[in-house]
């Protein structure tokens, strides 16, 4: 695993700051756990397509530049920086929660969508397996949901997947912002590969879960070229459906994504600059709802429309989500005793 200096923004919910003297250590992995008092968020924003989240971890390992949710962090006292991605709180409680959720009377069945803030699917999954677990519950309640990942590790739930996708409906959608490999490892260092984000768009839809691929986000001046061939190689390994976002710069996420971006191209960083001015209005963050996930000029106005014609020409306009929009098939499954007629 990739080693990194500890380093993050200011935190504006800290009273103190520390500065290094010398150059800073590294940061090393750590791990929180934590009994969370609820799991399920309820959104209303109309940036996203879900009303009800799930999300198993706070931070995430993958360490992606440009995530939006790093601010979050620090309102654990965290930093958004090398903190987001080597502090990592796991919700050890999460399946209990859902359960019990799932057991009031006041929820109706509606879909969930894992990984509204942090990949539910990052590699801290492979040992908690909380992800697995809540799904396991969405099987056994016949609940459909719905996963956002970058993670290869999706592939070990493919049969888990399919069989939910049968009896209630359920989809994954896979992040990949970049065809380029070298490219993602600068921005995504601890994401899995494109390719291996391509393979497992193969290895879910063989399986019988209904995949889509996301270009998300759209960095003007960095990977605006690459839409057309992460369509197309993720048609060709059996994605259905294809959304585009651009992408956000929320609060200390710019340092962040600018330290970054400074670090592995010198020379590029200030034509990224200005080609996210040129779809932000002049701006590099617009924090409205209904404008953040998008863009506006005629910069953006191109990328969007050269979106729209591959992903027809590809077959790609096609919903996986469409698989969880049915007639609720949720049910709570009756007591032993009932089922013996106790």
């Amino acid at each position: 695993m990739r080693l990194l200096p500890r380093w993050n923004p200011p935190n504006p919910w800290a009273s103190t700051e520390v500065e290094w003297l010398e150059p800073p250590p590294e940061a090393p992995l750590q791990i929180f756990e934590e009994d969370a008092r609820s799991i399920l968020s309820k959104n209303d924003s109309p940036d996203v397509p879900f009303r009800w989240s799930l999300n198993p971890y706070r931070g995430c390992v993958h360490g992606c530049a440009y995530c939006y949710a790093r601010p979050t962090h620090q309102y654990l006292g965290f930093g958004a920086g090398s903190d987001f991605e080597r502090k990592i709180v796991v919700k050890r409680n999460a399946p209990a929660l859902l359960r019990a959720a799932f057991d009031k009377g006041a929820w109706q069945g509606e879909s969930i969508s894992f990984s509204g803030n942090t990949d539910c699917y990052q590699p801290v999954e492979a040992s908690f397996r909380l992800t697995r677990r809540c799904l396991e519950l969405c099987l056994e309640y016949r609940n459909p949901a719905h996963v956002i990942t970058k993670s290869a590790l999706v592939r070990r739930d493919a049969a888990l997947l399919a069989e939910l996708a049968r009896v209630a409906g359920a989809g994954v959608t896979v992040s990949i912002p970049f065809a380029d490999e070298a490219m993602a490892r600068a921005i995504e260092p601890q994401a899995s590969a494109p390719s291996a984000r391509f393979e497992t768009l193969r290895v879910l839809a063989e399986a019988g879960v209904p995949v889509a691929v996301n270009v998300a986000p759209v960095i003007p001046g960095l990977n605006d070229s690459q839409v057309v061939e992460v369509l197309e190689r993720a048609a060709a390994a059996g994605a259905a459906g294809a959304g585009i976002q651009a992408v956000r710069l929320p609060a200390e996420v710019l340092p962040v994504f600018f330290e970054r971006l400074s670090r592995a191209y010198p020379q590029r960083a200030a034509k990224v600059e200005s080609a996210i001015r040129q779809v932000r209005d002049g701006k590099l963050d617009v924090a409205e709802f209904g404008a953040r996930m998008s863009g506006a000029g005629p910069r953006w106005q191109a990328i969007e429309r050269l979106f729209q014609v591959h992903r027809a020409r590809l077959g790609l306009d096609g919903d996986e989500e469409r698989a969880v929009a049915r007639a609720s098939t949720f049910r709570r499954p009756r007591a032993q005793g009932e089922l013996f007629g106790e």
